[in-house]
């Protein structure tokens, strides 16, 4: 039963992140929804972890959604992608904020609900 919960959880994730790539557009060729994505999802996986929550929920909600939305090959893929289009500078900008922010968030989600 929990494989079914977070394959659930993890398709709904992915159906928002596919959603967020379509919507939220690039900035310099910065990958802006990726960020959005990667940063929101550390704050809510840093939410859940905090909570009084069920094994079955946490599999659902934590590994299932936060692991189908939030997504480090993607990050990993465009912030080599900015050093090979010439914007090393912006791939490294893009990877200190993406770390920072995320590690941030998920700090702040934690804190609000432990």
């Amino acid at each position: 039963m929990t494989v079914l919960l977070v394959a659930l959880g993890g398709g709904a994730g992915a159906v928002v992140r596919y959603l967020a790539g379509r919507y939220i557009r690039s900035y310099r060729s910065v990958p802006v929804a990726t960020l959005a994505v990667n940063v929101f999802g550390c704050a809510l996986l840093g939410a859940l972890s905090g909570a009084t929550l069920s094994p079955e929920s946490f599999a659902l909600l934590g590994s299932g959604f936060c692991g189908g939305l939030t997504t480090y090959s993607t990050f990993a893929v465009e912030a080599v992608g900015l050093t090979r289009i010439r914007r090393p500078l912006s791939g490294i900008g893009y990877v200190v904020v993406s770390v920072v922010a995320g590690l941030a968030a998920a700090w702040a989600g934690y804190t609000l609900t432990s």
